[in-house]
């Protein structure tokens, strides 16, 4: 893959978000940008990390798996795993992901602690919080947040660092911004930012909204590598 369109696509995304954290009276350094290369192959995250992108997300564990791998030189990348996680999957996602953003269940923490032990790690997660109740989606519900943060704490090879949500797909980026101010409120009452300093929320199509409501961390994918796949 030819790296100018994904740079000049990067330079326009850290120009968007850095206007967005400024616009929400906020530092732009405030607002990390984690590159969703899922259905990229391995030349598309070489053409962002020569532009100077360091964290990349994944779905599929077999998928960050391969590209972990392959792409093992390139120091100082950071993977991010931001898919449903199944418990028979984590073996593989537990020696390459930096953070795991889709804890949402005790036993998922059980799992991940038992592998993060084995390979003497330590693991930052964010807990997964389906705010708007969709049943196709995962994430465990808001009266379950505090649950999945005690089964993180007694687990001494993982670090809970946040809250992450995915909101319903909508055409007015601005319908999502409930969803996103749920979520901080959400860590308010869990020990605010001091405690829980990420909130992993927005995408392409509504990272500046969700960057007005609290977005430390924002998922961005087809914004920088194009259609998936491609």
């Amino acid at each position: 893959m030819d790296s100018g369109p994904v740079a000049d696509a990067l330079e326009r995304v850290r120009a968007e978000v850095h206007a967005s954290a400024r616009a929400a009276g906020r530092a732009p350094e405030s607002v990390r940008i984690v590159a969703v290369s899922k259905l990229q192959g391995p030349e598309a995250v070489r053409a962002a990390y020569a532009a100077g992108q360091r964290d990349f997300g994944e779905n599929y564990a077999q998928e960050l798996a391969r590209k972990a791998d392959e792409l093992e030189a390139l120091a100082g990348l950071r993977w991010h795993f931001i898919g449903h996680l199944q418990r028979n999957k984590v073996k593989e996602v537990a020696p390459r992901a930096a953070v795991v953003h889709t804890v949402d269940r005790a036993e998922l923490a059980l799992e991940l602690e038992r592998r993060a032990d084995a390979l003497g790690r330590r693991l930052e997660v964010l807990v997964q919080v389906n705010v708007a109740g969709e049943v196709q989606k995962s994430g465990c519900r808001p009266d379950e947040v505090g649950a999945v943060l005690e089964a993180v704490a007694r687990a001494p090879h993982l670090v809970a660092v946040g809250l992450m949500t995915l909101p319903p797909l909508e055409h007015d980026a601005a319908r999502n911004r409930p969803c996103f101010a749920a979520l901080r409120e959400l860590r308010e009452r869990h020990g605010g930012a001091r405690l829980l300093p990420e909130l992993s929320m927005g995408m392409s199509g509504d990272f500046a909204v969700a960057i007005d409501e609290g977005a430390t961390i924002v998922r961005i994918g087809t914004a920088i590598f194009g259609a998936r796949g491609a």
